[in-house]
Formats: structure tokens, sequence, C-alpha cells
């Protein structure tokens, strides 16, 4: 009989979210979204949640990695935590990114606001 762990609940619940936001972000065009970040999000934790529901597969890949005993709860707890910093991250370094570019256009164009306005007035 299948007995749902809470691991399995928490891994499945915050790969659904994950996956929500990257298709919600991917498929609205948002800045920086390609379909290689979306296709990493997808294998990530598309595969979190299926070994979360599916534990049995960590034991094939213990196996042929010559670890004994089932630590699924650990592995994936781990890689869990990993993979959620890994997008934090990486989201807040776009988001600062994109304010460096819109920071350096607006300093690039000043001068140029600043000469427009002295220029009219020596017209007049």
């Amino acid at each position: 009989m299948f007995k749902i762990q809470l691991y399995q609940i928490i891994v499945v619940s915050v790969a659904s979210v994950m996956l929500y936001q990257g298709a919600k972000e991917f498929f609205k065009r948002e800045a920086g979204q390609t379909f290689l970040k979306f296709a990493v999000r997808l294998i990530v934790w598309g595969g979190m949640g299926t070994v979360a529901v599916y534990p049995n597969i960590t034991e094939v890949v213990a196996r042929v990695m010559g670890i004994e005993g089932n630590i699924n709860a650990v592995i994936i707890t781990g890689f869990l935590l990993v993979f959620l910093l890994i997008f934090k991250l990486l989201s807040a370094i776009e988001k600062i990114e994109q304010n460096i570019s819109e920071l350096t256009r607006r300093e690039a164009l000043s001068p140029l606001t600043e000469i427009e306005p002295k220029s009219r007035k020596g017209d007049e």
C-alpha cells in the first residue's frame, strides 16, 4: 500500500508552485525568461516532484552509484533547498541587472535632457 509522507506533500507543493511561476513568467514573456530557463525549471522541479511521488526511482540511482539504504527524504530536502536558493538568487540577480540597465540608460540620456531645454531657450 502506498503511504504518503509529509516530505512528499511539501516537495510536490513547492515543485508545483515553482513550475506554475515558471510557466506563467515564460508564457507572459516576462523579461529575462528564455526557453532554456523554462526547460531547466521543468527538468529540475518536475524531477523533484517525480522523485517525491515515486521514491523508488532513487533506489535504482542509489544502487547504480553504490549507495546503500534509502535516503530519499534527506536527498530530496537537500536538493529542494539548494535549488530553491539558486532560483531565488538568480531572480535577485536578474532584478539587479535590470535596475542597473535602467539606471545606465537614464544616466546616459540625462545630458541630453539638460542640453535640450537650454537650446530651446536660446532659440526663442
